[in-house]
């Protein structure tokens, strides 16, 4: 936690002062009190009180004035912020292996769903675009806050066509990814690649999910991979699907069940070079919960938010709660 105006914390000097104060005026109350002489009357009223309930509303009157003096100091919380400037490139992978149903009820449809989820829960001004690719990338929509024509985009990569049965480009995509992100962030076109990649580390992000080894493609994964770390692009990577999924294809000789195992080892290596992260999911819940917890980071920078008025808050419950324990518990004469 830090602080706007740190010097208003000497403020807290008032508690101790009020403490004293208090202790002054309790011995000041004994050395004044009266002689009661009706004993018995005097026995039943103590005894019904327990001592510890007097020093309660003073403890959190004490509370509330700590919270106040330190809500004047303006605190902060470190936290991630939504950047208005900041963009994620979402890559699927469409290709034909994105049909194998060890993930429910497809892989492509679990990848879709948690795309939606992702959709739903980041910045509503943060941009979002979206590249399928097989054996080539497309561009299915450019960086935009409008979340429709991304949905919209994404609900196309459910229908079959003759390129998702052409293989993996895993390289190329990630060099389309990239070229994307150096013109989505505005006035660092021209510069993101070169000495300012590190100042835009963040800006743009590229969350790719695919479920395959690289089997088609002129660029190689890793080298798509240092592209993005030359300018300052974090790619998260998630590996989709188990060792044990199969797809059926046709042929001369009948139907015939091809193994189509996800590729951890590479996708792992990608995002470990450009510094962003791998999730190995093999369940659709667990592609859901990748996506979910990337939600609250990406499209996020280091920032401070002010607790202010979170203290004020306390300060005025504790204030409230205070005043009706004192009435409640005051000592009353039968």
């Amino acid at each position: 936690m830090s602080f706007g105006h740190p010097l208003l914390l000497l403020g807290l000097l008032i508690v101790p002062l009020a403490i004293v104060l208090y202790l002054l005026a309790e011995r000041r109350r004994m050395r004044y009190a009266i002689a009661f002489t009706n004993l018995d009357v005097l026995a039943a009223v103590a005894g019904r009180q327990r001592p510890w309930r007097r020093y309660v509303p003073p403890m959190l009157f004490l509370l509330a004035l700590a919270a106040l003096c330190v809500a004047v100091a303006r605190p902060y919380r470190s936290t991630l912020v939504p950047s208005e400037r900041a963009t994620v490139i979402l890559v699927v992978d469409i290709s034909g292996s994105m049909q194998a149903r060890d993930v429910k009820p497809t892989r492509l449809a679990a990848a879709q769903a948690a795309v939606r989820t992702f959709l739903d829960r980041v910045p509503k001004r943060l941009r979002v675009g979206l590249i399928s690719f097989a054996a080539e990338p497309y561009v299915g929509a450019p960086p935009t806050t409008d979340r429709e024509v991304v949905r919209e985009s994404l609900d196309q990569l459910g229908i079959p066509d003759f390129y998702s049965y052409g293989g993996t480009a895993i390289g190329d995509a990630l060099e389309k990814a990239v070229e994307m992100g150096k013109t989505a962030v505005p006035g660092t076109a021209q510069t993101i690649a070169y000495s300012t990649a590190a100042k835009n580390h963040g800006l743009v992000s590229i969350l790719f999910l695919s479920d395959g080894k690289q089997t088609r493609g002129i660029l190689e994964p890793l080298d798509g991979a240092q592209q993005a770390k030359d300018a300052g692009i974090p790619v998260y990577t998630v590996a989709l699907g188990t060792k044990n999924g199969t797809v059926t294809r046709g042929g001369f000789g009948g139907p015939r069940t091809i193994p189509v195992p996800p590729d951890p080892v590479t996708l792992s290596a990608i995002a470990r070079l450009t510094g962003g992260k791998f999730f190995a999911a093999r369940t659709a819940d667990a592609l859901e919960s990748a996506y979910a917890d990337l939600s609250s980071k990406l499209g996020r920078v280091p920032g401070r938010v002010e607790i202010t008025w979170w203290l004020l808050a306390a300060a005025a419950a504790l204030l409230v709660i205070a005043g009706v324990l004192s009435a409640l518990w005051s000592p009353r004469l039968p």
